[in-house]
């Protein structure tokens, strides 16, 4: 296991610049991932710390060695791709196997790796067949069996779960998660769907446009989201985002719409500003303000609503309650003023 350190790296292919200057530092032993939406960098960064891609300016250090030009199988990682990349003449046994007899690793020191590695990811039943055979779930496993058998510094993931449906997808969070627990080994994931991000990790750092947005514990970004980028990224539904300005009373928005809160320090009123909501904090209030339900959305565990304020913004708001919403009823929704964020106007940072 070692600590991975990203000092300042740029990136660029030709004239076009891919990453800005990304610094993150990940410590040994922690699950990190690494979210955006698609073309913010995240994938390149991650190629960039296997080999797989040159740097244009900065430093990647492993375990306290600078990597910049050390070769992708000296740098002691194993990577799990999207597409599992399993070799379909192999058994299961062989794929996982590989990359030891390509080292020159004994037989019987490969065959407890892999028997350790089956064990750990339930994949002793399977050792016999080829990747035609199984499931996705199962290659995925596979795949992962391959990086584990390894025993490698860092394990890098690219969206492994991208390609499986939905309930397996949840499956396989869980199975990685309890896996990371048990070998405790410094993983970096990637992926662009923040629940995956949410539910993993033990830090997260927000990409966009080829810069670091922010960088924290998962609950630490839901909660106090540094800019309007990653306040409408974490989150699903995401944070409401409401504009206006400062009132002498709090927020004064578009049609009529009025939110009070505590004064907090270097605002003043006049102030153009953008207020947040998450929608498991809005409630039903005879004193709220108005919304007019666009679309009602029943999960079974809540109601999610859509609306739409006078002032025409789109809303969402969750309720544990089976409340039964029609369409172009108007209702009125409230938050607590301590759950209220508060954005500028201008910047887009969090006052």
């Amino acid at each position: 296991m070692a600590s991975v350190a990203i000092r300042d790296v740029y990136k660029s292919f030709g004239s076009v610049q891919i990453l800005h200057g990304v610094s993150v530092g990940i410590e040994d032993g922690e699950f990190v991932t690494l979210v955006g939406p698609s073309g913010c960098g995240k994938s390149t960064l991650l190629r960039m710390i296997a080999g797989l891609e040159g740097i244009s300016g900065g430093d990647i250090a492993i375990g306290g060695r600078v990597v910049n030009n050390v070769a992708p199988k000296e740098r002691d990682i194993a990577m799990v791709f999207q597409n599992y990349a399993l070799y379909p003449h192999m058994t299961v046994r062989e794929n996982m196997a590989f990359s030891l007899m390509l080292k020159g690793a004994p037989q019987e020191e490969r065959n407890t790796r892999v028997k350790r590695a089956a064990e750990i990811l339930s994949l002793s039943p399977l050792l016999d067949r080829y990747p035609r055979q199984l499931s996705g779930g199962q290659r995925q496993r596979v795949a992962m069996g391959r990086a584990i058998v390894r025993d490698p510094q860092v394990f890098l993931f690219d969206e492994p779960l991208s390609n499986l449906d939905a309930k397996l997808r949840v499956q396989m969070r869980a199975e990685i998660k309890e896996l990371h627990q048990r070998l405790k080994t410094t993983t970096i994931y990637v992926t662009h769907d923040q629940i995956e991000a949410m539910t993993m990790a033990d830090k997260i750092v927000v990409m966009h446009d080829g810069q670091v947005e922010q960088i924290g514990p998962p609950l630490e970004l839901y909660d106090r989201p540094d800019n309007l980028f990653v306040a409408t990224f974490i989150g699903s539904p995401a944070m409401n985002l409401l504009k206006g300005q400062i009132g002498t009373s709090g927020f004064e928005g578009a049609g009529g719409i009025s939110l009070p809160f505590p004064a907090r320090p270097g605002v003043a009123p006049g102030m153009p500003v953008v207020v947040g909501l998450r929608p498991e904090h809005l409630r039903l209030s005879d004193d709220g303000f108005p919304v007019k339900v666009v679309v009602v959305e029943p999960t079974g565990s809540e109601v999610q609503l859509i609306g739409r304020t006078p002032g025409g913004e789109e809303i969402a708001a969750n309720f544990r309650e089976r409340h039964a919403f029609r369409p172009d009823e108007t209702i009125r929704l409230s938050a607590d003023p301590g759950l209220i964020h508060l954005f500028d106007g201008q910047t887009g940072k969090r006052l």
